[in-house]
């Protein structure tokens, strides 16, 4: 496995191992409070990671997580030893935003060892786009990775590329969130794959009954488009309804409830404006587009989420746990049936990256920074609110 990566990236890397001086230093374990007043101890269980970016447990416990800068996987294992880099992943190019990024198991793993894989892939004169693969889990490799979608076009930028991993509940389908590759109008384009989720069978191949399959000129793949830059996806139990948290400009990310073949309006529309100040219409302006169901000004950027559905903090089960880089913290929001409110916050050490449920109901985030961390969340022993 080789990782691409800019002399640019390569001098700031190294910049920032000479002259960075964290900010704030984490103990081995903690407590802290939400908003709330829910009393939680944050544990650190591994540290020394490049940039963390995804994590999905293995069936006996172990965590597999990536790096994204090195593009290296890794297997934390029970003993919170951290395994050496899994042979067979594939080359990636780390610039930017982009690198190895997310991972998650095939749902009939424990039959046919598949782990999946999205990361930045490069391309030719510097281009790079959001590939997807799989690859067999066995022991120290990743045996026989092939991709099964590539995102088109190749982009000649380091931003917004989105890469979150979700299988419905019934196994049946994939469903992969992709950025618009900061190219904004391209996200109204049905012709490529920029701001899209698509929904995919696990081999790669595409459903009949998509949206656009069968439109000449359209990409098969597309479930959903008009997004700008999804980190954050997963499925809501009870309803089946899939959700994205979605990051809008300078203010206006969204909690989005994806549905077959809406349109969710960007860059025509958001509840932000752009970075230089310049206004954006608002999405009531454009009724055609689907609506977001909750937005956040100030942005928290989310990324990786999560249903809680554990035993540990009962008053939780239903809440869906977001990761939160700008202000460093774990959001909760709670569902009356689909409709979402914002119930709780809890300040973090770092900027929450990906965001996992443990069988014994303790919540795993990853930090991604220089010298990323995974941590575990887990209660006092005191009723939660």
């Amino acid at each position: 496995m080789r990782v691409f990566q800019p002399a640019s990236v390569l001098f700031g890397a190294l910049s920032f191992l000479l002259l960075f001086a964290p900010a704030m230093v984490l103990a081995k374990a903690e407590t802290a409070k939400t908003q709330q007043g829910v009393e939680v101890k944050i544990e650190e269980l591994a540290d020394g990671l490049d940039h963390p970016w995804g994590m999905e447990f293995l069936p006996d416990g172990r965590l597999l997580v990536t790096e994204r800068n090195s593009g290296k996987l890794y297997i934390l294992n029970a003993d919170r030893t951290k395994s050496k880099p899994l042979e067979g992943v594939p080359e990636v190019l780390a610039d930017g935003q982009g690198g190895l990024m997310d991972v998650a198991l095939d749902p009939g793993f424990k039959k046919n060892g598949y782990v999946y894989l999205s990361y930045a892939k490069p391309g030719q004169d510097g281009k790079s786009t959001t590939a997807l693969g799989r690859g067999k889990l066995s022991g120290s490799r990743i045996e026989g990775f092939q991709d099964i979608f590539v995102q088109e076009p190749y982009i000649d930028d380091s931003k917004h590329f989105g890469n979150r991993i979700a299988f419905s509940p019934d196994g049946r389908y994939l469903f992969f969130a992709l950025g618009e590759r900061f190219q904004f109008d391209p996200a109204q384009d049905l012709s490529n794959h920029l701001g899209t989720v698509i929904r995919i069978h696990p081999d790669g191949s595409v459903p009949k009954d998509n949206p656009f399959t069968g439109r000449k000129g359209v990409r098969a793949e597309i479930w959903s488009y008009g997004h700008r830059n999804i980190e954050a996806m997963a499925f809501q139990p009870g309803t089946g309804a899939l959700w994205i948290g979605e990051m809008g400009p300078l203010g206006g990310d969204e909690l989005n409830q994806i549905e077959k073949g809406a349109n969710y309006g960007w860059p025509v529309v958001s509840a932000g404006k752009h970075y230089d100040g310049r206004t954006i219409p608002d999405p009531s302006t454009h009724p055609e587009f689907k609506a977001a169901a909750l937005t956040w000004t100030p942005v928290i950027s989310p990324s990786g989420m999560a249903f809680y559905q554990g035993g540990m903090f009962p008053a939780w089960k239903g809440s869906a746990i977001i990761g939160g880089l700008t202000h460093e913290e774990l959001v909760r929001v709670t569902f009356d049936g689909t409709r979402p409110r914002e119930e709780d916050r809890l300040s973090m050490p770092g900027r929450i990256r990906d965001v996992a449920i443990a069988s014994d109901g303790s919540i795993y985030a990853l930090m991604d920074e220089g010298d990323g961390k995974v941590l575990r969340i887990s209660s006092m022993g005191k009723a939660s609110k």
